[in-house]
């Protein structure tokens, strides 16, 4: 029989198989929390809170070195497993739905990533706006502070 395949080659194709599910899971699941960071993140940068948008901005660059370090996984390993089993083969049939699902959330986290970047930049033009202005101004804080009007001329010899 031409077509069969023998025992041990149909565990190793699903022990591939398993493993490459199971990246693109785990994928998945880090670019679902990425969006969530995102949004968390846009709301922070709205507030203007400095403390939790660097942390946001920290947790961030984890999500994302994650996505990249299984990425680096993801990529060889489909190579390996299309070279050796072939792209249509039996096993694989929802990799391609995982696939469409990772481009999908890979494309709304650009966006997302892209909105709240434009969105920072706005807020540092304020901020930046602000701060020319209190520049100009350098004792209109204090002037607020002692608006009252003050006598020219004092009596000292009472």
């Amino acid at each position: 029989m031409e077509g069969a395949i023998s025992a041990r080659e149909l565990e190793r194709r699903v022990a591939v198989l398993k493993r490459f599910r199971e990246l693109l899971c785990s994928q998945r699941d880090h670019f679902r929390q990425y969006l969530e960071v995102l949004d968390k993140q846009q709301e922070v940068i709205k507030s203007g809170g400095a403390d939790a948008l660097l942390a946001h901005v920290e947790l961030e660059e984890k999500i994302v070195s994650d996505i990249f370090a299984i990425q680096k996984v993801i990529d060889p390993l489909e190579t390996m497993y299309v070279s050796q089993f072939g792209p249509e083969d039996a096993e694989a049939r929802e990799v391609p739905g995982l696939k469409a699902a990772l481009e999908e959330l890979k494309a709304e986290a650009v966006l997302r990533s892209s909105r709240n970047r434009d969105l920072l930049d706005r807020r540092m033009a304020e901020i930046r706006q602000e701060m020319k202005n209190l520049r100009s101004k350098p004792y209109a804080i204090h002037r607020s502070t002692f608006s009252t009007d003050a006598p020219a001329l004092i009596d000292i010899k009472g």
